[in-house]
């Protein structure tokens, strides 16, 4: 296990961008799994994968994100510089322009409704930014974008050793994902639409941040948020300004389910706080599907 911190930060600056070696580096408050991420200065971000899995996501991030900000009206991440390997660190990392804002919570927004349909248009208008040459969805980008019976013995698992809900429901939710494919052309994907990586200013939506798992194919995999953080008012908001089809919509259930399902089984003993969370939008889940049925 590497450990990235801030010294190992402060020796890749000076000696690959010695140019930024005055500046003050400090971590995050919040770092993702995928990545460590500090502060440099002011402006400017550094992120270093915390793994060889997730390195493939550092030169898909350098050429893919430029094109995508140029064509969005909200700000998302942007690359300054590629940091290569080297005797201290053996993998490809960012400098990115630091995207100042808080982490999204239901405490920092004015309006639910409101952000919800921000969001909506921000992913519409992702979806609408010519995909071809985009990387398709597979390995580097774990299946986001992609046919979600990848997962299908992992959330069969899963179901089999929840005992909690309507197994028989459950079964039924995930095999309705299961019924269709994404028969148009591929389209963008962040594929991590989450709290974590959504930044709130003045309360309301201001950027999104972290594309590592970007991926061109099925949209349903950014509308998770549909059930893991909107109520039923602004979830109705968020799905008229998305205006999927009803077997879309199935299969962005899906990934909501599978997500949940697991992240429960793997935190039930070990982390009350994340197992409630999973619960909740499992429950929420079964009680939005039984309100259409």
């Amino acid at each position: 296990m590497i450990k990235i911190d801030v010294d190992l930060v402060s020796k890749l600056i000076n000696s690959q961008f010695p140019e930024w070696s005055t500046l003050d580096i400090k971590p995050v408050n919040k770092s993702g799994n995928d990545n460590r991420t500090f502060h440099l200065g002011n402006s400017i971000s550094v992120r270093l994968p915390s793994d060889e899995a997730y390195v493939p996501q550092v030169e898909k991030e350098q050429k893919w994100l430029p094109i995508l900000a140029k064509k969005l009206s909200t700000p998302i991440s942007e690359p300054l510089a590629k940091g290569l390997p080297s005797d201290d660190y053996p993998y490809a990392w960012s400098v990115n322009k630091w995207l100042d804002g808080e982490t999204l919570t239901l405490e920092n927004i004015d309006n639910l409704n409101q952000f919800a349909n921000d969001l909506g248009i921000f992913l519409v208008d992702l979806q609408s930014i010519d995909a071809t040459g985009g990387p398709l969805a597979g390995e580097h980008n774990f299946y986001r974008g992609g046919d979600i019976v990848v997962y299908d013995e992992e959330c069969r698992d899963a179901i089999n050793n929840i005992n909690n809900f309507n197994k028989h429901l459950l079964k039924e939710i995930w095999e309705l994902a299961l019924s269709s494919k994404w028969d148009n052309e591929p389209v963008w994907v962040h594929g991590d639409i989450a709290p974590g990586n959504i930044l709130i200013k003045n309360g309301k939506l201001f950027a999104v941040i972290d594309f590592g798992i970007l991926g061109v194919g099925d949209p349903s995999c950014d509308a998770a948020m549909a059930w893991t953080f909107f109520d039923e008012s602004s979830r109705k908001v968020f799905k008229t300004a998305l205006n999927f089809d009803r077997e879309t919509w199935n299969r962005a259930r899906g990934w909501a389910l599978w997500k949940a399902l697991i992240t429960y089984n793997y935190n039930e003993h070990s982390d009350k706080a994340m197992a409630d969370e999973s619960f909740n939008t499992i429950k929420t889940i079964l009680n939005d599907y039984e309100t259409e049925k």
